[in-house]
């Protein structure tokens, strides 16, 4: 993709509103973007993560160029953007890089239908570990940098609901926090504690590239 530019992804900032025309496809390389659904005055509710395993802007595969849902930097670091112009031309000009960007549609489906199930389903903190788990598989490290109040958007609940889960699973040795600094100190445990859906999504994501994770590691 030789008419990629490298982009910085800030923390914090919004890369499309829903219903906005994508000008441009982002590919994160280091740091995540959040997809996060919106409805009239409630707190948004966080459905999808992008990571190096994939890319913003991957309904325009199917013709579709406005954005479904906000996105949202939530992992500071860098990523390549195209423009739609440029992005189109490429898809026209490679069948492998279609049929590439359709699994990885699929995959992204499957995770916000998971996603949406989830809310409704499952209980805060298994919902919190799955979240983390998201996290830690984009974030390239065992430390990112989340407040309270930006976990309870994400997982549209009250901040008490997040503080108490995260105290449980801070006395259980899973993670380390402090001043919005998360470290993941036993992964594993933090995967027995989580609820299926993530690794109903592994599942997914190994059937259609392999074992592994979406960490790109």
């Amino acid at each position: 993709m030789g008419h990629c530019e490298p982009v910085n992804l800030v923390f914090g900032d919004t890369l499309c509103e829903a219903g906005d025309l994508f000008g441009h496809v982002h590919f994160p390389l280091s740091g995540f973007i959040s997809l996060v659904a919106t409805l009239d005055a409630q707190q948004p509710l966080e459905l999808g993560l992008i990571g190096s395993e994939g890319m913003l802007g991957a309904t325009l595969i199917l013709g579709v160029d406005t954005a479904p849902m906000r996105a949202v930097v939530q992992g500071p670091g860098s990523a390549l953007r195209m423009s739609h112009a440029d992005f189109q031309c490429a898809l026209e000009a490679s069948s492998a890089l279609r049929k590439q960007l359709a699994r990885y549609l699929y995959v992204l489906m499957s995770q916000l239908a998971k996603s949406a199930a989830c809310t409704h389903f499952h209980e805060t903190s298994p919902r919190l570990a799955r979240w983390l788990l998201m996290t830690h598989d984009r974030a390239h490290a065992n430390h990112f940098h989340l407040t309270h109040v930006f976990l309870a958007d994400m997982l549209g609940v009250r901040r008490s609901s997040v503080s108490v889960a995260a105290a449980e699973m801070q006395r259980g040795e899973l993670i380390a926090y402090s001043r919005g600094e998360i470290i993941i100190l036993d992964r594993a445990a933090l995967e027995r504690a989580a609820c299926p859906c993530y690794e109903a999504e592994r599942a997914d994501y190994a059937r259609l590239f392999g074992p592994g994770s979406p960490r790109g590691t």
